[in-house]
């Protein structure tokens, strides 16, 4: 079948779909183990706890980014981490209004308990899929993501 722009918009189509499928059924995977663990966790928030563990102190705008989810969802969600003492926000020295978001001990042993999980099925979702094949995926989705 010759390439066309039609047929690369539809195979752009169903790559997209195919990766929010997957996102879809992890996310529901996760859930299901986060609430065998504790049933008042969510994966959203869970989400927040694992981005701060690998980028701790960044600003709440930050965190919608990563996250690609709006910045009042993200203050809900934050706020909520807050009150389980498992976040905490400090004041920029240099400019009050803005707030860094920090791991608690609290949230830090959460992570180490919950983050393993969430690894291991992104891990069996991969299956037979070597590290390269990955690797050459995110690239193309990150440099097409440059674009738009």
């Amino acid at each position: 079948m010759p390439v066309t722009e039609n047929n690369i918009s539809e195979l752009a189509l169903e790559l997209g779909l195919a990766m929010s499928e997957m996102k879809s059924r992890l996310r529901q995977k996760i859930q299901t183990r986060i609430n065998e663990y504790d049933p008042d966790l969510s994966f959203e928030l869970i989400e927040i706890l694992g981005v701060l563990s690998r980028n701790d102190g960044i600003n709440q705008q930050e965190i919608s980014n990563k996250i690609s989810k709006d910045k009042s969802s993200v203050t809900y969600l934050i706020n909520n981490l807050v009150k389980r003492e498992l976040v905490e926000r400090i004041e920029y020295s240099n400019d009050r209004r803005n707030k860094q978001i920090f791991l608690t001990a609290k949230g830090k042993e959460i992570v180490e308990i919950v983050y393993p999980w969430a690894l291991e099925l992104y891990e069996k979702a991969a299956g037979n899929l070597g590290i390269e094949k990955i690797q050459d995926a995110l690239f193309l989705v990150k440099k097409n993501d440059n674009k738009s």
